[in-house]
């Protein structure tokens, strides 16, 4: 009888497309220039933004994809209350446009919610593209009692229990709930006086 063995097996960098690793502070102008790219300069002015704006990410959720020493991609997570039920925000995740279709998206994605998970953290909300969160298992329906700050497409609210039932009676207002950043690497525009 033969037997199967689950070897595993160390890709080296010259045989993956990329690597993924805890973001650097060193990432910080390439991971701003992506964001810039992937969502215009006016994306400081977005509803989700908002809720970033002078806070840290959540401690070990922001990672890096890396492919021949750039910056490929980024996700990071944010402490949030919703209605008093504490989750995370995943956002933004951004893929630099020449390496889209390598898998970067996806395995940040399981990676990160696979990090918060491990953590302990039981719930993640985002505000995307329905159809690409899916198959993540996100949906709007554990989002339909909360709203954000600011305008937003109420479909597009999307969240992910890491628990079972992590969401349950969560309704109200999304709120920042994690610390403020001591030295934010961009701050916002301010708003113009009318």
């Amino acid at each position: 009888m033969t037997c199967l063995r689950n070897t595993n097996i160390a890709l080296t960098l010259k045989a993956a497309p990329f690597a993924l690793r805890a973001e650097k502070a060193s990432d910080a102008v390439a991971r701003e220039t992506l964001l810039d790219a992937c969502f215009g300069e006016n994306r400081h002015a977005r509803t989700c933004q908002r809720l970033r704006d002078g806070r840290t990410s959540a401690e070990g959720l922001a990672f890096s994809a890396i492919a021949d020493g750039n910056l490929v991609g980024t996700v990071r997570l944010w402490h949030v209350s919703a209605g008093g039920t504490r989750a995370l925000m995943l956002g933004p995740l951004a893929v630099d446009r020449t390496s889209r279709k390598l898998g970067v998206g996806t395995a940040l994605m399981d990676h990160a919610l696979a990090a918060a998970t491990a953590r302990g953290h039981r719930a993640v909300i985002l505000l995307g593209d329905g159809p690409y969160y899916a198959r993540f298992g996100f949906s709007a329906e554990r989002t339909a009692a909360m709203s954000l700050p600011g305008p937003f497409e109420r479909e597009r609210l999307l969240g992910l229990e890491l628990q079972a039932g992590a969401l349950d009676g969560a309704c109200g207002m999304i709120v920042p709930t994690g610390a403020a950043a001591a030295n934010p690497a961009r701050k916002a525009p301010r708003a113009r006086a009318a």
